[in-house]
């Protein structure tokens, strides 16, 4: 920032309302002012309260100095991150409408719930939903509203909301240490993991050559041969993967993926699988006996991961379960139990993230980590006032930490960078009261995202390797931030990793704006920020009717993802650090479009000159189509 900011929280963070409802209070200015927060400034230590005995009921209102985690607060009265309500609908937490009966749940930040076609929900940024560039999305009936392991909301880190509330009085109610309503039928005994080879029936073909499918679920026609009049300099379908599992009515998420090796692995439902990362054949296949219920960022280095899986298969089952699993081969390694923490302990939704060889799991109040190798217990919840609920792993293990303090309502956090074999602290940061760490967009350098509830504000800042502020990032007027974190929603639990759409190198943090929709197309821009000062270094449009999306970093130049449209198909693109115009780095072929812009939520990753497409979510209205859905769509020069 250009003068040194104040002691105050930003008057307006990035996430301010632009157009608040009827009767809503106006929401301060877009930016920090020069007298903004000085998160520099260590703030005082939060005076530590006593948490009261459980109630022997369903609490109606909040216990008396009750913690900032874990117990159910009174509703805020403030609209949701952006959004305004819905004339007469009562809002529920963070100004959503509360969920009903059957597990129908809102998105994060305000968010409206996905309609019972599954159409998509708003991103966490306040952004409309994406209508594929052009061409209708497929509708799902049935579909639920977004929900991924271990990713979401957060609530009970000291945030308030009448689903928490709801939620344990049915826990409290039903006897049982899930929010879950109980259902009938089910086996709560899981069965052993069992790994099968390629020759399952459904297996992708034995053939390199492009599935050319039937026309159902990606608009093809059938026979169609999407290499056929490929233009020169256009990249080739190297291989598209069809969903091969019988999925229940609402469909279900698909985690990862993850590399290990040739091997490329996803996670969906109650398996996880591997396929040749060359030429897109299953090479093997672990059945699991519940629902997979969370899911890491990255595998070790020599590609084990460890998966949470439910401890039954009914609506009272909690994701307690840990399967290590190693990608090279699809075996299933240990499993276990994740110890519980006391009667307060909800293992209803997890978040796990893995640094070396540690799998760290995080949860309302409490965690555990363990060792990927062997399941060896490392480190549990620490004693003291402040505790872990949430990491972020890679090359550090960074926690999300929260203090108890005086008043739920202006809640203390911290960030740690923890050591991965002990969980002691190699140091602290404490932003001011009531900023909550809400995600961590890189490790190295480390960017962190931080929310303030009651402003309904956010920021986003760059610490140093020891952990003190680096700098807080300001925008230009008017310039709305973006990143994809998923619109996953979870009560107990959240995931601090995974978002995409940014990009960071030693110096300098990529980031896009929000879609334009003005023109006749949409459009975007990437602006670059220096780390040291926070100040934008320069800021690079897309060509005209496209947009932009960063994917990390390639040769030192900045990777990008250039969206398809209705009429052309997508492309991979470099940004030199300096800014300037994208270069083409691959082009995906015209003849391939229709099927890349009809992705249900799309992840993007390039790897060794191979660029993947992976859908996020598989559901259809019947059988024939749900097999008919693409999941992974490959191409390479």
């Amino acid at each position: 920032m250009s003068q040194p900011p104040s002691q105050q929280p930003p008057q307006g963070g990035f996430g301010a309302p632009q157009e608040p409802p009827n009767g809503a209070p106006q929401p301060p200015p877009d930016q920090p002012s020069p007298g903004g927060p000085d998160l520099a400034k260590p703030p005082q230590t939060p005076p530590p309260a006593q948490p009261p005995a459980p109630p022997a009921g369903p609490p109606q209102t909040p216990p008396p100095g009750a913690p900032a985690y874990g117990y159910p607060q009174q509703p805020p009265a403030q609209p949701g991150y952006g959004y305004p309500q819905q004339p007469g609908q009562a809002p529920g937490p963070y100004g959503q409408q509360a969920p009903g009966p059957y597990g129908q749940q809102p998105g994060p930040y305000g968010q409206q719930a996905p309609g019972p076609y599954g159409q998509q929900a708003p991103g966490p940024y306040g952004q409309q939903p994406q209508a594929g560039y052009g061409y209708p999305q497929q509708q799902y009936p049935g579909a639920p509203a977004p929900g991924g392991p271990g990713s979401g909301g957060g609530f009970l880190k000291g945030k308030t909301g009448i689903v928490v509330a709801a939620a344990l009085a049915v826990v409290l109610a039903a006897g049982v240490g899930t929010w879950f309503l109980v259902s009938d039928g089910g086996d709560d005994d899981p069965k052993k993991p069992v790994a099968t080879g390629s020759n399952d029936p459904k297996a992708p073909s034995e053939s390199p050559t492009v599935d050319e499918g039937d026309g159902s679920g990606d608009g093809r026609e059938a026979g169609d041969d999407l290499n056929a009049g490929r233009k020169p300099g256009e990249a080739k379908v190297a291989w598209l993967q069809k969903n091969d599992v019988d999925l229940p009515r609402n469909g279900s998420a698909v985690q990862g993926p993850w590399f290990a090796g040739d091997v490329v692995a996803k996670a969906m439902y109650r398996g996880v699988s591997g396929y040749s990362v060359s030429d897109g054949k299953q090479k093997w296949k672990l059945d699991l006996p519940a629902d997979v219920c969370a899911t890491p960022n990255t595998p070790t280095p020599d590609g084990k991961i460890v998966i949470g899986v439910k401890n039954g298969t009914t609506d009272r089952a909690n994701c307690s379960v840990l399967q290590m699993v190693d990608l090279n081969t699809g075996k299933a390694g240990w499993k276990k139990e994740i110890k519980k923490n006391g009667n307060w302990d909800f293992l209803s939704d997890i978040g796990l993230a893995i640094s070396g060889d540690t799998v760290a799991v995080g949860r309302t109040g409490n965690s555990n980590a363990y060792r990927v190798s062997d399941g060896k217990d490392l480190f549990g919840t620490p004693e003291g006032n402040c505790k872990p609920f949430a990491f972020s792993g890679g090359d550090k293990l960074i926690a999300a930490v929260s203090c108890r303090t005086d008043d739920v309502k202006n809640p203390q956090n911290q960030v740690q960078e923890l050591n991965p074999a002990t969980g002691k602290p190699r140091w602290t940061y404490q932003p001011p009261r009531g900023w909550e760490v809400s995600k961590v967009y890189s490790t190295t350098p480390l960017v962190v995202r931080l929310e303030h509830e009651e402003k309904k504000q956010y920021t986003i800042v760059a610490l140093t390797e020891s952990g003190k502020l680096r700098s807080q990032l300001a925008p230009g007027k008017g310039d709305k931030l973006t990143a994809d974190c998923g619109n996953s929603f979870a009560i107990f639990g959240e995931k601090l990793e995974g978002c995409s759409g940014v990009a960071a190198d030693a110096n300098t943090f990529y980031i896009a704006t929000e879609d334009d929709s003005s023109g006749t197309a949409r459009t975007n821009k990437v602006i670059a920020f220096d780390l040291n000062t926070g100040k934008p270094k320069w800021e690079a449009p897309a060509p005209a009717e496209r947009v932009l999306k960063p994917l990390g970093m390639e040769g030192g130049d900045v990777l990008l993802y250039m969206r398809p449209k209705y009429d052309t198909a997508g492309a991979i693109v470099t940004l030199p650090p300096t800014g300037g115009t994208p270069k083409t780095l691959l082009q995906h072929p015209s003849g391939a479009g229709r099927v890349e812009n009809g992705f249900f939520s799309a992840k993007v990753l390039y790897q060794d000159g191979r660029s993947f497409i992976f859908s996020q979510r598989v559901s259809a209205s019947n059988d024939k189509e749900e097999l008919e859905q693409t999941t992974m769509l490959v191409f390479e020069k």
